[in-house]
């Protein structure tokens, strides 16, 4: 699908990877509806983008909650037209070990409300906001693309219990709406990133960022638009659906 003209919703498009993505999809002619918490952040990205000549507009919206997405979503209907395609990008971290044990004493474990905060909008924002974005493409009768960003972590990481579940449930709604809705043409696809320069990276100790690169076989970072580079190739390729693109610098071998 050429993205030219198109309507593209992305989740957490107001910094890191999301806007990224906006960039790189807007420079390739897509109209932009970034969602995100924060109203100033969106601003700012919206500014940015538009010095930029991107076509852009924001949306403050709660992933995890169905009647702020619901809202969101039908704001961007109104405002822009039904969309194209949606980048479900939004997501957050509370990493922590399931139980901390001392000479056979547990003394910490994961709480419930680490879990549940990490699942709702890590995977429950990605499921409210694609059914809402799939119900827009069919009701419009036009082609679509639905693009979920899971993580490297999903196979399993140390410290992120919820983390890598939600990210491996990305994955799992990716290949289910690929079956179900190549009837109505719209396709899915997930990008799963290894460790990416953002700000979460920015704030981590020289050091370990160091250890982090030379875990890499290519011994450096990913970049936001390599991330980008990745969602743009499922747009564009027709023949893509249901399957995931690594893009990860070789770590996950």
């Amino acid at each position: 699908m050429q993205v030219d003209k198109k309507v593209v919703a992305i989740t957490g498009g107001a910094r890191g990877l999301g806007f990224a993505i906006a960039q790189r999809l807007g420079k390739q002619g897509a109209q932009v509806a970034l969602l995100d918490m924060s109203a100033e952040a969106l601003d700012s990205a919206v500014s940015s983008l538009s010095a930029e000549g991107i076509a852009a507009q924001a949306f403050v919206v709660n992933v995890a909650d169905e009647q702020s997405v619901q809202r969101a979503f039908a704001d961007i209907a109104e405002r822009m037209g039904p969309v194209s395609g949606c980048v479900n990008n939004a997501g957050i971290t509370d990493d922590g070990l399931l139980i901390k044990a001392k000479e056979g004493v547990v003394e910490k474990r994961m709480t419930l409300s680490s879990w549940q905060r990490v699942l709702d909008v890590n995977l429950t924002g990605v499921f409210l906001c694609g059914r809402e974005a799939a119900t827009q493409m069919v009701e419009a009768g036009h082609e679509g693309v639905i693009v979920n960003i899971s993580s490297i972590s999903r196979a399993g990481n140390m410290g992120q219990s919820n983390y890598a579940a939600a990210k491996a449930g990305v994955h799992a709604l990716t290949v289910t709406w690929g079956k179900e809705l190549a009837r109505y043409g719209v396709r899915t696809g997930t990008v799963a990133p290894g460790f990416i320069e953002t700000e979460m990276t920015a704030s981590m100790r020289p050091d370990m960022l160091e250890k982090i690169a030379a875990s890499v076989p290519l011994k450096q970072l990913g970049e936001p638009d390599h991330i980008a580079q990745s969602v743009a190739f499922i747009f564009e390729n027709d023949y893509f659906t249901a399957r995931i693109i690594e893009c990860d610098g070789g770590l996950r071998l």
